[in-house]
């Protein structure tokens, strides 16, 4: 019988969000496979865990997958992390996921943290229906991708770095409206945790004036609830 390949959720920030469960899976793991052994090192050390862990990032995955393959077909149990959250939601481990299936194995990813749910239900925008876009493209697309989301009615959830917030800010006020309501988390689950409610422009003014660190997630009112909230307006 082969092993199994665990996808194990990690603390994005907080340390006691790490759960039991995901704690005995990398104790009992054969094989530790980790996007920075450097990250990973202190995590798995501040939770006892005594084993190697091996390098597992988008620049060695698919060369890495045959013999990560190899060794679940020889029993081995697999465990992957990420620097932070779960595996294979904007971190590597798609590509793997998909050919341990392709070979018959079998997969299980644990529940656990991750930045964009926080965000989402912190946001005060509709939950019931959005969508995740994770990354914008820096170039290439990146201008079709904003055209195309401008219509989108659900809520839309992304990720984006310090150094391309306002950037990114200001193409929303551009192509979805600066009055489009938002919000943007940082540092979840850190100890200077902070969510900025308002319109796209309320927002972009806000960092213009703050110290811009950490990871953040932006939450964006869809087309189809702003036009509910302009219609509300409009009948007070």
């Amino acid at each position: 019988m082969g092993g199994k390949l665990f996808l194990v959720p990690t603390p994005i920030g907080n340390l006691e969000d790490m759960t039991f469960r995901a704690v005995r899976i990398l104790k009992e793991a054969d094989i530790i496979l980790a996007e920075d052994t450097r990250t990973s090192a202190p995590l798995l050390k501040h939770f006892g865990i005594d084993k190697k862990a091996y390098s597992h990032h988008q620049h060695n995955e698919h060369k890495a997958t045959s013999e990560i393959i190899r060794f679940l077909n020889e029993g081995k149990n697999v465990a992957l992390i990420s620097d932070a959250g779960t595996p294979a939601i904007s971190d590597p481990g798609f590509f793997l996921v998909r050919e341990v299936l392709k070979n018959d194995l079998p997969v299980e990813c644990l529940p656990g943290a991750t930045a964009f749910v926080p965000a989402l239900v912190n946001s005060g925008l509709p939950t019931d229906a959005f969508v995740f876009e994770g990354f914008l493209p820096v170039k290439k697309g990146r201008q079709t991708r904003l055209k195309k989301l401008a219509d989108e009615e659900r809520t839309i959830v992304l990720y984006e770095s310090p150094h391309r917030l306002l950037k990114t800010l200001e193409e929303f006020a551009q192509f979805f409206g600066e009055e489009r309501q938002a919000s943007v988390s940082r540092e979840l689950t850190k100890m200077y945790e902070e969510t900025v409610r308002g319109t796209l422009t309320e927002i972009k003014s806000h960092f213009e004036n703050n110290i811009l660190k950490g990871e953040f997630v932006i939450c964006v009112a869809g087309k189809e609830e702003t036009k509910k909230e302009k219609r509300s307006y409009e009948k007070d």
